[in-house]
């Protein structure tokens, strides 16, 4: 603080001020007059809470229905072990069936992601 107090730069520094504080009952006036006729405006930039809780749904029902579609995976993948009388394409049919399901769900899920999902600028 020694080294950056030099004369010029307190005297800068007193010549703002000097300007600032002569200046500042006009803008106290302004803000005052402003105040008195209830004319007063704040402008604040905020999220807006409705397009946030959108995305946040948007996204949490993604997560639910992959995870659905994870637990069908996995479920016909045990399946495919099991075995039965009941077969489709050379696999067990309830173990094809679920893979078939969470096929479709994740082709549904990719569409739907691709054609709703708006991009930014």
């Amino acid at each position: 603080m020694r080294q950056s107090a030099t004369p010029e730069n307190v005297v800068s520094s007193l010549l703002e001020a000097r300007e600032f504080l002569g200046h500042l009952p006009q803008r106290v006036e302004k803000i005052l007059d402003l105040v008195s006729t209830n004319s007063l405006r704040v402008h604040v930039d905020t999220i807006d809470e409705r397009e946030l809780i959108a995305g946040i749904q948007k996204i949490a029902n993604r997560i639910a229905l992959g995870l659905v579609l994870a637990a069908l995976i996995v479920g016909a993948a045990l399946l495919m072990r099991v075995e039965t009388s009941f077969r489709m394409f050379g696999y067990p049919g309830l173990a094809m069936i679920f893979f078939l399901v969470a096929v479709a769900g994740g082709a549904a899920l990719a569409a739907s992601i691709v054609l709703s999902d708006r991009r930014l600028p």
